[in-house]
């Protein structure tokens, strides 16, 4: 095995124990017990991560990399706006019946009480959700609708209502709160989102 191979095998090790542990204990997970059961040590955290927060930080990443590109691979090119963002919330609902959805639902709330106590990762973590968000933004950005293009500006502000909706429905159906919540549930959701002038038809000065 090469350095660069040792290297990022300890780099998936180490994410994840880090996906364990934090999920459970969030703020307080240790670094001892990540390194234990990755069979590393803690040296090899410092050396990979920097620090917890980096850790932290390229954990997120990792976790959403995957799922923006599955996004990306089930929204086809030649769909309008309203057609992607359907598809977009029909596979945002399959993913409440994932085998870990509620890993990662814990996941998502630990670390929302991790950026309570520590504002710094806070900062961090928001950026490196925002870099992965980009590329929703471009994937909305230049679909027809209503006879017109959807622009970058537009696009943001659609992404950041889905979102808010799509991240709130999926905590009901995990924890039973939105029942008849389905696909169609959704991608009615998603659409009404969508045709609100409000947020698709309104410039970036606000006229």
């Amino acid at each position: 095995m090469t350095r660069a191979e040792t290297k990022e095998r300890n780099r998936r090790a180490l994410l994840d124990a880090a996906f364990q542990v934090v999920s459970r204990d969030g703020y307080r997970a240790k670094l001892e017990e990540i390194a234990e059961r990755a069979e590393l040590t803690t040296g090899a955290i410092y050396s990979l991560f920097g620090s917890k927060s980096g850790l932290v930080v390229a954990l997120v990443t990792d976790y959403l990399r995957p799922h923006y590109e599955e996004v990306e691979q089930a929204i086809p090119a030649e769909m309008d706006l309203l057609e992607a963002v359907d598809a977009f919330a029909r596979h945002y609902r399959r993913s409440c019946d994932a085998p870990d959805a509620l890993s990662a639902l814990s996941l998502q709330i630990t670390l929302l009480d991790m950026t309570l106590h520590d504002p710094e990762l806070g900062s961090r973590l928001a950026a490196s959700v925002r870099t992965q968000e980009s590329h929703l933004i471009a994937l909305f950005t230049g679909r027809s609708h209503n006879g017109r293009v959807v622009t970058s500006h537009q696009a943001q502000r659609l992404v950041t209502a889905l979102r808010a909706l799509f991240v709130g429905l999926t905590q009901g159906v995990l924890l039973g709160l939105a029942h008849g919540a389905d696909e169609q549930y959704f991608a009615d959701a998603a659409r009404a989102l969508a045709s609100d002038t409000a947020l698709v038809d309104r410039d970036a000065d606000g006229s």
